[in-house]
């Protein structure tokens, strides 16, 4: 995915009520930006930290900016940005670098399914085949020994959509998590399990049942996000 226009170099000066991120510009202005992500940003919303912007010319928006990438270390470029991790999935898949979601005919968005008022990223369907849910994670949080760690925060959504995988998975269908990890310095990505102790329960039991569990790690830069690869997805 190439960033429709170059982005805005700025330093963060803080995140707050979720959405909202204000900024310095490197000519010293100053403006508030959304903050597309509502995690913890954990490691990745330290004070002082570069990172870029887009805008949007659009006249009914309240805030031209939006957060996109920080480099919460030198060198380690990492994508915030939670609203285009399926888009990013969906390019991957169409250019077969996710080998184990290619030979269906058809992909479709946002699907209604489950029990629990759900909506799959991705439902993919073939002749003589069985339908495939797809659901999509973002992936920012990490540690120094280069594992990356999913939720960054507690997330009752995130283990309700692996108990409508399961359900899937028990009604004869193929069932799928892919992590979109976006940030290159990591080699795997695991459960969160001090942060959010009963999704790492439930990944597991959706794992031992049939649930696929991919990991796939993007290439970022102030001017593409691609994914690029596949890492292991560890549950010790």
């Amino acid at each position: 995915m190439k960033f429709d226009a170059p982005l805005i170099p700025a330093r963060l000066v803080k995140r707050y009520k979720r959405f909202l991120t204000d900024v310095v510009l490197t000519n010293g202005d100053t403006l508030t930006a959304l903050c597309p992500n509502t995690g913890s940003l954990m490691g990745c919303a330290t004070p002082g930290s570069p990172i870029w912007l887009s805008h949007s010319s659009s006249p009914t928006r309240k805030y031209a900016h939006t957060w996109e990438l920080v480099e919460p270390t030198p060198k380690t470029i990492v994508g915030i940005n939670t609203l285009i991790a399926n888009r990013l999935v969906e390019e991957a898949i169409q250019n077969r670098v996710i080998v184990p979601l290619q030979g269906y005919d058809s992909v479709s968005r946002e699907v209604r399914y489950g029990t629990e008022n759900s909506r799959i990223d991705f439902l993919l369907q073939g002749v003589n085949q069985v339908p495939c849910y797809t659901e999509v994670k973002n992936v920012t949080a990490a540690v120094s020994n280069g594992i990356a760690l999913f939720p960054d925060a507690v997330s009752e959504r995130a283990s309700k959509h692996l108990r409508e995988l399961m359900l899937e998975v028990r009604r004869g269908n193929r069932a799928v998590l892919v992590f979109c990890v976006q940030r290159g310095d990591v080699t795997e990505v695991r459960p969160a399990d001090a942060i959010d102790p009963v999704y790492g329960t439930t990944l597991r039991e959706a794992i031992a049942q049939g649930v696929e569990a991919l990991a796939y790690q993007a290439e970022v830069s102030p001017l593409e996000i691609r994914l690029s690869r596949g890492i292991p997805v560890v549950c010790p």
